[in-house]
Order: C-alpha cells, then structure tokens, then sequence
C-alpha cells in the first residue's frame, strides 16, 4: 500500500515563535505511525510576496505543489488575537483545487486558550475549500504544560486516527472519482 502524503504546516513566520518546536513535535508524533510519510511545511522557509501577485511565483508553485501532493494536512497555528496568523491565511489562499477534498487536522498553541479561537476560524476557512476538517485536535497552552506528555499523546492519538482514517477514504475516492466543486 502507498503510504499516506501527510503535510504539517507550520503557520508561523515570528521571529522567536514557538511554532517550529510544536510543529516538530507534532511531525514527530506522526512519523510514528505506519505507512505515514510526513512533509513539514514550513511557512517560514517561503519568500512569498507581500502582495497578491498577478501571477503565482516560484514560491508560491512550490507551496502549492506540496499542498497538492498531500492527502492530508495537520496545521499548526499559534492564536493571535484570537484569530490565526496572516501568514497561514496568506499561504491558504495561494492554493484551491490542491486543498478539495482531504482532510486537515489542527495542533494549535497560545495562552490559556489552547489555540481554539484560531482553529474554529481555521475551520470556516476550510470549509469553504472543501476540505474535511478533523474533530478532535491537539491544543498546547504554552504557560502551562511541557509539550510533550501523556495527555497530550492520547489527544495526538485520536486526532491522527481520524485524519489517516479520511486521508485513506478520501484518497480512494478521489482516484475512483474526481472530486468536483
């Protein structure tokens, strides 16, 4: 059996962020699991644009030549203002068909929040793009906990179950049949 493409996208590009640590957790945890191959997405190694261009850049290919490659994605998004990063809107929106019809999936961190207020604007987002978003998420409180711990590997557990399990469905569905919009 092929192994499932599953792109962790890291949504931050601040300096002293914390998004590279949890985003390495994350695709660690998923490297873990068998017949998964993980792509980390770094949002921080692109030079896209300031502004929308005309015409996409080489960056910008690149970036949704990885989309478009996955099965599946897990997002990991810092909560700023209760909202995410312009960053991750930003690389969002330079691709569309790439994102129909697979699934992603959040890790997401803040202060005492968790993250949830940008992963419940994250999934407005997603929809609107086709994707299937998971239910259960992985969310770090950056003031309280050590990243890695029990609590947060059952969390991680459940959430790649879902994932790998619509990454698989909707995979075979898209080879059996085009996904149309």
């Amino acid at each position: 059996m092929e192994p499932l493409r599953i792109a962790v996208i890291i949504g931050s590009t601040r300096q002293g962020r914390a998004g590279d640590r949890v985003g390495n957790w994350a695709a660690e945890v998923a490297r873990r699991r068998p017949g998964v191959r993980v792509d980390v997405v770094d949002l921080a190694d692109y030079r896209f644009p300031p502004r929308y261009p005309d015409r996409p850049t080489a960056e910008v290919r690149r970036f949704v030549a990885r989309v478009d490659r996955a099965d599946g994605f897990v997002v990991v998004t810092p909560e700023y203002n209760r909202s995410f990063p312009a960053s991750l809107k930003q690389a969002i929106d330079y691709a569309y068909d790439e994102w129909h019809a697979k699934p992603a999936a959040f890790v997401s961190y803040g202060h005492r929040s968790e993250g949830v207020y940008a992963v419940e604007q994250l999934r407005a987002v997603f929809t609107e793009l086709h994707v299937m978003t998971m239910r259960d998420n992985v969310g770090v409180n950056l003031l309280d906990d050590p990243l890695d711990n029990e609590h947060r590997r059952r969390a991680a557990t459940a959430m790649l179950d879902q994932l790998i399990w619509w990454a698989t469905a909707l995979r075979d569905a898209r080879r059996a049949r085009p996904y149309v919009s």
